[in-house]
């Protein structure tokens, strides 16, 4: 068993010979698959209840999926992106973090096969790697931690992006063209008390598109703080809503302190909507907050990692350059800032945003 962090698991992929099952599915001498092991379906569906996907990486035919959704459809719907090939199953893992839009770092690997996880190891280092024995193990790393309302629905949402992904390959037309057609909406407004634990989820969670990993304990008690607000935006499409998908810290100054400058120490977004704008849309709309405010400077915390390269590709085209000398950067981070006079940059076309004020008025 390889050590991993709870907060970074978003997808764990299940073995199907002597994992899921106990036989040999190509072996059966009939189309009937082996019945899955109840312990094991219990175990994803706890998983599912907290917000952690499920995945199948299974060295074998083709056909034992095809088969495994006409004959056990109720077990076929619990994983996403499922890999039934005779591709090594790091090539396997690869490609499911590559069609959920998460990292590879972010899997943890169910195998009975030592050789199988050994691959996955020496490879993909980063994954986490049981045995089936494991599974309870596993499921103790979550007991305990809060499940927020969009926890318990990223499931469903994952799938209802699965349909998304069928419709743009199915869309006449550019990328941008689909992504006007899918009339996407982001709402975006200071945070409620009761989407507060989705912010600080986001902060541990999210990496591809987090500015700075400030921690949930950080975050809460500078939320809580004088002089800073808490903002999340809320996305929709025209195949649902996506949930609340980003959240960020501004500090406004404290008592007694210059108002001039908005600071973000947290700016963080749900890998999800990558490549979509909003990331782009939410902190544009965070600018231009910050003049009607009266601000004329907006700074961001950036600490670079290998997963943000997106954000910080993202906070360049915004005009934020390093500002040196400045409270808040630490030998790992940078503080990085622009002047708000001028023309602010825009959100992408495609892309409606709303002011919650505005749509609750």
């Amino acid at each position: 068993m390889t050590a991993f962090d709870a907060d970074r698991v978003k997808c764990v992929v299940w073995d199907l010979d002597g994992t899921l099952w106990d036989d040999i599915a190509v072996e059966s001498p009939t189309d009937e698959l082996p019945f899955p092991r109840p312990e094991m379906l219990d175990a994803i569906d706890a998983l599912a209840a907290r917000g952690v996907l499920s995945s199948i990486a299974s060295r074998s035919a083709p056909a034992v999926l095809d088969r495994l959704a006409a004959t056990r459809p109720e077990v076929r719907e619990r994983f996403l992106a499922p890999q039934v090939s005779w591709q090594d199953k790091s090539e396997s893992l690869r490609r499911i973090a590559d069609s959920l839009g998460i990292a590879v770092d972010a899997l943890v690997l169910v195998d009975d096969s030592p050789y199988e996880r050994a691959e996955v190891e020496a490879l993909l280092p980063a994954v986490g790697t049981l045995a089936p024995e494991d599974v309870p193990a596993l499921l103790a790393a979550f007991e305990g931690r809060e499940v927020t309302p969009e926890s318990r629905a990223r499931v469903d949402r994952y799938r209802t992006e699965e349909t998304r992904r069928a419709e743009g390959e199915r869309f006449h037309g550019s990328r941008e063209e689909f992504l006007s057609w899918c009339a996407m909406r982001l709402t975006v407004g200071a945070a409620t008390p009761e989407e507060t634990p989705r912010a600080l989820e986001l902060a541990a969670r999210t990496h591809r598109l987090n500015s700075s990993g400030l921690t949930p304990d950080r975050l809460r008690e500078l939320a809580a703080s004088e002089g800073y607000e808490l903002y999340t935006a809320r996305m929709t499409d025209r195949f649902g809503s996506y949930g609340i998908i980003g959240a960020a810290l501004v500090d406004r100054g404290g008592a007694g302190a210059s108002t001039s400058t908005w600071s973000v120490p947290l700016l963080a977004l749900s890998c999800r909507v990558a490549g979509r704008g909003a990331a782009a849309a939410f902190l544009f709309w965070l600018m231009g907050r910050a003049r009607q405010a009266g601000a004329e400077e907006f700074r961001v915390t950036l600490r670079p990692t290998d997963a943000n390269l997106e954000m910080r590709i993202l906070l360049r085209q915004a005009g934020l350059r390093r500002v040196d000398g400045t409270e808040g950067a630490t030998p790992d981070s940078a503080v990085l800032g622009r002047a708000l006079h001028g023309e602010l940059p825009k959100p992408p076309p495609y892309l409606h945003v709303t002011d919650r004020e505005d749509a609750e008025a």
